[in-house]
């Protein structure tokens, strides 16, 4: 009898935490995905691979007396800071991000600041996220690795001054 009524409960106990079902749509994660660079409203070049759209704040601790009269440390945001953006591509003929660095070594940095917008594509070439920055400018510039068996890519990091996701 008591392994009888050890079965009902863990059977009851069982059935009543069961997670509810899945209602809302489900949204796989892209497998293939493309990102293009848009300067000032024009598409200058498609990348393989980026990485650093993001923000961060510094962490500022401030020691204070709880209402025990307990000394505690506080962690709070300080200062806002954009992340620097890397592009990666196959090298191509096209130059123009090579003469938007220029201006940044010839000292035309009030020419060179642009809003840009980087766009990420499926595999159908559909836009599925978009970010748009503000006063951008190319602070790094490298060809391909002399020697490279894995092909021939160039990257670009691009500074700014604000981000938001808009799509």
């Amino acid at each position: 009898m008591y392994i009888l009524a050890m079965a009902v409960f863990f059977l009851f106990f069982a059935v009543s935490n069961a997670p509810a079902p899945v209602t809302t749509p489900r949204e796989d994660p892209l497998v293939g995905f493309y990102y293009g660079l848009e300067v000032e409203g024009i598409i200058s070049a498609f990348f393989s691979e980026v990485s650093g759209i993001g923000s961060e704040n510094e962490v500022a601790e401030s020691k204070v007396v709880n209402e025990k009269g307990v000394q505690i440390i506080l962690k709070i945001p300080g200062r806002l800071k954009w992340t620097d953006v890397t592009l990666k591509r196959g090298i191509t003929a096209n130059k123009h991000l090579w003469n938007w660095r220029k201006m940044v070594e010839n000292g035309n940095i009030k020419e060179a600041r642009k809003n840009f917008t980087i766009i990420m594509y499926d595999q159908t070439l559909t836009p599925v996220a978009q970010w748009d920055f503000k006063n951008g400018w190319p602070s790094k510039i490298e060809a391909p690795a002399a020697g490279s068996t894995e092909g021939a890519f160039e990257s670009i990091t691009i500074v700014h001054e604000y981000m938001v996701r808009s799509k």
